[in-house]
């Protein structure tokens, strides 16, 4: 479809400061994850993208086209989980989060049986997060059985990985009372396993993940490619990871193609913000500036589109955003 236009010219108020038309400043945080996973760089190309701060060039001068006096600010977090409750609690006005745990929250099921977080409101689907199982060079494994005795890196806490990691491998028997378990973060577990302190590590990201580039061109890594009766069982245990690939090269000495589960990557904001400043950063991420900035950052970005805006929101039982309902609806994108 025709990528739509730039939002230039719209007077804007927002929830969180005076209106916008009298060029105060609206500060807009973005929780996003660790500097070396993928959340990180995304996060801050949105901010970019829907950014423009008091005094700004026209958007039709070369100056920057997002929500006039908006000043958006990537913050780096625990991701998922931490961005859903920070949202919820209004210490975020937006965030990246896996679209299982945004479910599971959201619901008050799960791990948060009895804690719903009824404010979380979907903006747009982003990109797949493949889940990496992260081994020495040259060792692998028949399943995640296996891992049984291992020194196993499941994410940092606060992470939708780290939830989702240790209900898979319970599937298969594994959990902390026969594992060691290390809660680190992608940098931290890729250090952990280049000197041999960890045997193994879980985490959920879209490719390339820049950690794991440094690792595999130092060290070495392999990458655990799941039989496909395998995704379909994971499958069946959390139905938002779904079988996914990450193409072989895409890591160096990891030349095969790795079949492996994978979850949506959502932006998720506050109800409590105004469907005007909503509508305005919806827009503003779909317009032909923020388009050239996902574009030509990371690898991820060009997977980021309006045409996969929806995908998997009507069934994930989370509500778009009031204002971003009616800009997909003007684009034509929702009926």
């Amino acid at each position: 479809m025709k990528i739509i236009k730039n939002l230039a010219g719209i007077a804007l108020a927002s929830a969180l400061a005076v209106p916008a038309f009298a060029q105060d400043p609206t500060f807009f945080r973005i929780g996003t994850g660790g500097a070396g996973g993928t959340y990180f760089p995304i996060g801050g190309t949105i901010a970019n993208g829907i950014s423009s701060p008091p005094g700004s060039r026209a958007c039709d001068q070369g100056g920057q086209c997002g929500v006039p006096g908006l000043i958006a600010i990537a913050q780096s977090t625990t991701a998922s989980v931490f961005n859903n409750a920070a949202v919820q609690n209004g210490e975020l006005e937006a965030g990246l989060a896996a679209a299982d745990v945004t479910r599971s929250m959201y619901l008050g099921e799960g791990k948060f049986d009895g804690k719903p977080h009824p404010k979380l409101r979907i903006v747009a689907n982003l990109f797949p997060e493949d889940l990496h199982l992260v081994m020495p060079k040259g060792t692998t494994i028949s399943d995640l059985g296996d891992l049984e005795g291992k020194r196993v890196g499941i994410a940092q806490a606060g992470s939708g990985t780290q939830v989702a990691v240790l209900q898979m491998l319970d599937a298969w028997g594994v959990n902390r009372d026969n594992m060691d378990e290390a809660e680190l973060n992608n940098s931290q577990s890729a250090e952990r396993l280049a000197d041999g302190q960890i045997d193994a590590y879980f985490y959920a990201a879209g490719w390339p993940v820049a950690a794991m580039v440094q690792l595999a061109s130092t060290k070495g890594m392999s990458l655990h490619s799941f039989t496909e009766e395998d995704l379909a069982k994971i499958n069946e245990v959390i139905p938002a990871y779904i079988p996914s690939k990450i193409p072989g090269g895409v890591y160096e000495g990891v030349d095969s193609d790795v079949l492996t589960p994978a979850v949506s990557a959502m932006l998720v904001v506050s109800a409590d913000l105004s469907d005007e400043l909503v509508y305005g950063l919806t827009k503003a991420l779909w317009n032909d500036n923020t388009r050239k900035l996902l574009d030509n950052g990371h690898a991820k970005g060009k997977q980021i589109t309006p045409d996969t805006a929806l995908d998997g929101v009507a069934a994930l039982g989370v509500p778009l955003h009031a204002g971003a309902e009616k800009f997909y609806k003007e684009a034509g994108l929702l009926k």
